[in-house]
């Protein structure tokens, strides 16, 4: 084809000129990715174990990599003040706690349920791997499921919901690895949940140890990356399981033919014998272990315990509440992609309902929040706590919304952090356009015209403070400005921009006072 712009045939020629500059597009700004363990990790025969695979909803994750796994639940008498339950057996009060059976309990399948209910949208999975684990979950494969996703370039948040499982020390290796992992593609934002939540219940111990867990977590988080992350607490009492979650299989038929001998309904132990007895070894296996004419005996034997037997029916709602406690992260993903869509990535996600919940395992008060704990402000680490309080009337509510780097101005507030972080990744793509073109004039206002327009707008949404634009943002490039002669001979064109990022309202303060009468 002829040149255009060098003819050297008679004829008429078309040149196309752009009337536009290159746009900048706003980059995602809540993509999570989720890892842990699942029940499987294939698909049509695809091995997905260790393998980033993108969602989006619940239907393709249980698609993807099945469903919840077979909780073992052990049963205990206990002291504790708070029991999980209390049952009177053979004319004697007793109060029980439950605990989870070695490696029957993962966490990734009932948090994915609670992102979606809480607004979740587009994720990354990660699968660990297939449950049962047989030693437990290992720390180097979370560690390992997470460098997976390095190159991942549109993954914005991170969340770990099974490290929660793992002992202490490897559970905050994890933790730092996350931030080290942000600060590294400067693109992410971790979200933690503190360690040993799911048993805290007990308003005696807020009391008298107020800052247990939470000093423990202040101290093994370290340092570094703080402004990349952010900690909620304490953990939730869901409703994502509910009855068709518990059945026969789920307990030892030992210990609940102990508990349910002889109740107000008079059930005797010949009767259990006939219901227990014949599928006891089989109720201790997997579910998925059993086969049909086991999985129908177990039913029936469940379905007859629950109707003849009323401390049987107090166990399982006992441990259909039990099952429930879960993790705040995963909500909170949820709520980050819902605000993020509604109001944009500048809101805060804070003064948001939380769904699917039925209260915070410990509701606090304004002065524990406060100078009682130091959760929101902690005056000797900055290390803030975004707490999950209900309110009568009003519901479950998310009441913080800081990073852990709360005593920096620059990074103390979650939406500053992730505005700041859309705005550098937005237009890193947009300027890949400009890599290798002539380090000129002409090409420093394309790029500061083609910035201007982004931040604008961006102003005109609410993302940027100021009555006008030149208060909100500027955009500086030029030899003697941002460059030196030296700076355009070593292939340099540097840019300077600065925005004045909204920050949110977090305490209102009214003045009011008496005034004269003035008629």
């Amino acid at each position: 084809m002829m040149n255009p712009n060098n003819p050297l045939t008679p004829g008429v020629y078309i040149q196309e000129l752009s009337a536009f500059p290159n746009s900048i597009v706003e980059v995602e700004t809540a993509v999570p990715v989720f890892i842990g363990y699942t029940q499987k990790a294939d698909y049509n025969g695809e091995n997905l174990l260790m393998k980033p695979v993108q969602l989006a909803s619940m239907n393709d994750y249980i698609n993807f990599f099945g469903g919840a796994s077979n909780y073992k639940l052990d049963i205990a008498v206990t002291t504790d003040p708070n029991p999980d339950f209390s049952l009177t057996v053979n004319g004697t009060l007793n109060h029980y706690a439950f605990s989870y059976q070695a490696n029957t309990n993962y966490y990734l399948y009932n948090c994915m349920q609670l992102f979606y209910q809480n607004g979740g949208g587009k994720c990354y999975i990660v699968s660990a791997g297939a449950y049962p684990v047989a030693n437990g979950p290992i720390v180097s494969d979370l560690i390992t499921a997470l460098n997976k996703t390095a190159n991942v370039d549109d993954i914005t948040l991170i969340c770990i919901p099974d490290s929660l499982l793992l002992d202490v020390d490897n559970y905050n290796n994890v933790n730092t690895t996350m931030l080290a992992a942000c600060n590294t593609t400067q693109s992410r934002f971790a979200l933690f949940d503190i360690y040993g939540g799911d048993k805290f219940k007990n308003a005696a111990d807020l009391q008298t140890n107020p800052d247990n867990l939470i000093a423990n977590f202040r101290t093994a988080i370290g340092e570094n990356f703080l402004n990349y992350g952010a900690a909620y607490f304490p953990w939730l009492q869901t409703s994502i399981s509910d009855k068709t979650d518990i059945t026969l299989s789920n307990f030892d038929v030992t210990f609940i033919s102990s508990l349910i001998e002889i109740d107000k309904y008079g059930v005797n132990q010949g009767v259990l014998t006939k219901l227990v007895t014949p599928i006891a070894a089989a109720a201790k296996t997997y579910a998925g272990d059993f086969t049909d004419d086991t999985g129908k005996a177990i039913a029936k034997a469940h379905n007859s315990l629950l109707a003849i037997s009323n401390n049987y029916s107090s166990v399982v709602k006992a441990a259909i509440k039990f099952i429930n406690i879960l993790p705040v992260a995963p909500a909170m993903a949820g709520i980050y992609t819902m605000v993020d869509s509604n109001r944009g990535v500048w809101k805060a996600p804070a003064n948001v309902s939380v769904n699917a919940v039925i209260n915070p395992m410990y509701n606090f008060t304004d002065d524990e929040q406060g100078s009682g704990c130091n959760l929101n402000v902690d005056p000797d680490t900055g290390k803030s706590i975004n707490i999950i309080r209900s309110f009568p009337g009003i519901g479950t509510m998310v009441w913080g919304a800081r990073t852990l780097d709360g005593n920096s101005q620059d990074w103390k507030y979650i939406n500053v952090r992730r505005t700041m972080i859309m705005i550098e990744q937005s237009v890193k793509q947009a300027a890949r356009a400009y890599v290798f073109e002539p380090n000129v004039a002409n090409t420093w206002i394309t790029i500061q015209c083609m910035l201007g327009n982004f931040l604008n707008d961006l102003w005109k949404q609410g993302a940027l403070a100021g009555a006008t634009p030149t208060d909100a943002f500027s955009v500086s490039v030029g030899l003697g400005t941002t460059m030196t002669a030296d700076d355009i001979l070593l292939g340099i064109m540097r840019i300077t921009v600065l925005v004045a990022i909204s920050h949110p309202a977090e305490f209102l303060i009214f003045t009011f006072e008496q005034q004269m009468q003035k008629s």
